[in-house]
């Protein structure tokens, strides 16, 4: 029969290293942070990309591109996605509640458009009410006998 003071920790368990409790602990004083300086401080840690005063990174490269300020982000939909939907009238507000086109994160609310997409085969009659339209995407759903309408 065992008792409590038969009870022994599982092999390869070690004890929590206790910062700061004392002298004895062989933690006690500086807590293993070493004297003074940002490092010793509470809430005191430099961040990854710091470099020690050196001229850092980002501003030793030298910087290329351009970004457009005035860029339109939407939210897209391929026609091919379409071809097995039994609907043949598609408004914004229908293609959010089917989950065809993204409601949540950054694009939110960004404009609806439709995009032909890489396949071809798209032979469906339906009409869709968006924001915008790849020309592509306008020419497959005319002459399919759709209508692209321009909301």
């Amino acid at each position: 029969m065992l008792t409590l003071s038969d009870l022994q920790r599982s092999a390869g368990r070690k004890d929590k290293k206790r910062l700061g409790k004392g002298q004895g602990s062989g933690w006690g004083h500086q807590a293993g942070r070493g004297h003074k300086g940002k490092k010793a401080r509470a809430g005191g840690n430099v961040p990854p990309y710091f470099e020690g005063g050196q001229m850092p990174m980002n501003r030793r490269l030298p910087k290329r591109g351009f970004k457009n300020i005035f860029r339109e982000n939407y939210r897209t939909l391929n026609l091919y996605r379409l071809q097995y939907i039994d609907i043949t009238d598609l408004d914004i507000p229908t293609m959010e509640k089917m989950g065809l086109i993204p409601t949540k994160g950054k694009k939110a609310n960004a404009p609806v458009k439709v995009l032909a997409g890489v396949k071809d085969e798209f032979t469906k009659t339906v009409n869709i009410k968006a924001n915008a339209f790849s020309q592509k995407a306008k020419e497959i759903i005319e002459k399919n006998g759709g209508k692209a309408e321009v909301v």
